[in-house]
């Protein structure tokens, strides 16, 4: 069933509000997914810096030397721990490079995200845990999505749970399922993409990134998906400046929007909405089937 939850801000006077806001709505979709909870905040970024984000199923040992060990394999690095993640952060260049020494160094902690602004969360258990756990509420930025899951395709773990990031400062949060997820997948390998799970939400990620990689802009990549992935689907996907919805052409999955001078907003249900501010003059709809909606911060005035 799963639900989902976006804000898109454009009143920067909000943004310091932004996780707290996403983390009340978040919480209010628990009873359509209790597995496994996540949440993305694009955050300002730092000229020349970039960062990834760790997950450890042993963060005890796998984090307190981090920043020692990353700088013995030449790389310059913050490290800031929250729980079972950890924020690193590093030159712009070295975002590569940090990859395969993290691969090296700390061979079962998993990259979650990555980017110039982009922070990713998520872990089994209810929201309202995923959000204390973090300190979501403390969190600014100017936008970000949250997912709480119930599992049907694969089985309830850390991967597993969304949002999904397959490219730098790109995200992808999914109600439903994909029907030709694995021919796709196996399209996306030959083309090199790489996959930590066989959940298909990870598949309508990649493809996202894949479609970006060519040229397109967000916008332009949902439109693609539309014609290229079968199934059911409700996504909210988030860019480093960008935020985008889009339905399957049957559109089952529960979906409704609000707009406002100072935001953008989505939720699996209104109930999710209710409390954001302003919400009474706002206008609101659900979003139509196959039908691409987006924003992007670098052409809203």
């Amino acid at each position: 069933m799963c639900g989902i939850v976006g804000l898109f801000l454009k009143d920067k006077s909000l943004e310091p509000q932004l996780g707290s806001l996403l983390s009340d709505m978040l919480i209010t979709m628990t009873d359509r997914g209790p597995d496994s909870a996540g949440i993305a905040i694009y955050g300002t970024s730092t000229p020349g810096r970039a960062k990834v984000t760790l997950q450890s199923a042993a963060p005890q040992f796998d984090f307190p030397s981090l920043r020692d060990d990353l700088v013995s394999a030449g790389i310059d690095a913050t490290v800031a721990v929250k729980s079972t993640h950890a924020v690193v952060e590093v030159e712009a260049d070295k975002l590569t490079e940090i990859r395969s020494v993290l691969a090296d160094i700390r061979p079962k902690a998993r990259i979650m995200g990555s980017g110039d602004s982009v922070e990713i969360y998520k872990e089994t258990g209810l929201p309202k845990e995923v959000v204390s756990r973090f300190d979501v509420r403390s969190m600014s930025g100017s936008h970000g999505i949250g997912h709480t899951r119930m599992a049907t395709e694969s089985a309830v773990t850390t991967l597993g749970a969304h949002p999904f990031s397959t490219g730098a400062d790109q995200c992808l949060v999914h109600n439903g399922s994909l029907s030709n997820h694995n021919n796709l997948r196996r399209e996306l390998v030959r083309e090199g993409m790489t996959f930590e799970t066989q959940n298909d939400s990870e598949v309508a990620a990649a493809y996202l990134t894949a479609e970006m990689a060519k040229g397109k802009h967000l916008g332009e990549a949902l439109e693609g998906a539309l014609d290229d992935l079968d199934g059911f689907f409700t996504f909210v996907v988030g860019t480093k400046s960008g935020f985008g919805v889009v339905r399957d052409a049957i559109a089952c999955k529960p979906a409704v929007m609000a707009e406002t001078d100072q935001y953008v907003a989505f939720g699996s249900e209104y109930r999710a909405l209710v409390n954001l501010p302003g919400i009474e003059n706002a206008r609101v709809w659900e979003p139509e089937p196959a039908t691409v909606y987006f924003w992007d911060h670098q052409k809203v005035a």
